[in-house]
């Protein structure tokens, strides 16, 4: 290889980022958002456990042993940066790739630079639903899928009417409730959507919709909400599924995995 001209300098080395992926997870949002992104990365798929849990290989990248993970080795570092959890890769990722994008809204108001209350309305709602996604809406998700566990566990026939009345008890004072308030807030607020956008923050896809993706693929297929109550939580995911950024997602684990499913 040639030596560089005096006066010339050599492009830095980049950095090698890895997802660590697993099947039917949280890690299929960072897939989506490094291909809206552009990020160059490599892909390492991982399959569930009979139990439907992680594989034990994921605890040798993070002690937690979950997903989505993401590795980030330099060139002259010793040991690779780690990151878990979706919303902080999220963030973090878009700090060095989403300034010339859509994905982050832009802060202030015109003329209101570093005053509090000063915020544009799209990234007020940018920074809270990164966040709602996971400590709101996910939780409901997670305890449907228990408690369709406990519906579905393998008993004895004459246990069966305890389990049936266990679960049919959370979901009749819980759940339902609790996710009829959820689906009514989401339908109102892409109705009151910045500027009438197609999506939560306005009219350009941000890093927030793509965090809620997940759950609200995985109420579509466990919570029973129907297109003729939500038809514009319907057109929205239907909206997410259209890009190409996600095509191109599906399109990769597909490749890979022969197969790509959104929920267990």
């Amino acid at each position: 290889m040639a030596s560089p001209a005096p006066g010339e300098h050599m492009a830095p080395a980049q950095p090698k980022i890895t997802l660590h992926w697993l099947e039917v997870s949280r890690a299929h949002r960072i897939l989506f958002l490094f291909e809206e992104l552009g990020v160059d990365y490599e892909l390492k798929t991982y399959k569930r456990t009979q139990e439907r849990l992680a594989p034990p290989e994921l605890k040798k990248i993070h002690p937690l042993g979950k997903s989505p993970v993401v590795t980030i080795e330099t060139p002259g570092s010793t040991a690779p940066v780690i990151l878990a959890e979706s919303a902080a890769i999220a963030e973090y990722f878009c700090d060095y790739y989403g300034k010339e994008t859509s994905l982050v809204p832009s802060r202030y108001q015109e003329g209101k630079d570093g005053q509090i209350g000063g915020e544009t309305e799209s990234w007020l709602r940018y920074r809270m639903f990164m966040h709602y996604a996971e400590g709101s809406l996910m939780p409901l998700m997670l305890l449907s899928l228990i408690v369709r566990g406990i519906r579905n566990a393998p008993v004895p026939f004459f246990i069966k009417p305890i389990t049936n009345s266990v679960a049919g008890k959370i979901e009749s004072s819980f759940l339902r409730r609790n996710m009829k308030n959820h689906y009514d807030f989401l339908e109102a607020q892409l109705a009151t959507s910045p500027d009438a956008g197609d999506y939560l923050c306005g009219k350009d896809i941000t890093a927030a919709d793509i965090m809620l993706s997940f759950p609200l693929e995985a109420g579509q297929t466990r919570s029973g909400f129907a297109e003729s109550q939500y038809p514009r939580i319907w057109g929205y995911i239907e909206r997410l599924h259209e890009r190409d950024a996600y095509k191109r997602a599906v399109a990769k684990i597909v490749a890979i995995e022969g197969e790509f499913k959104t929920t267990l």
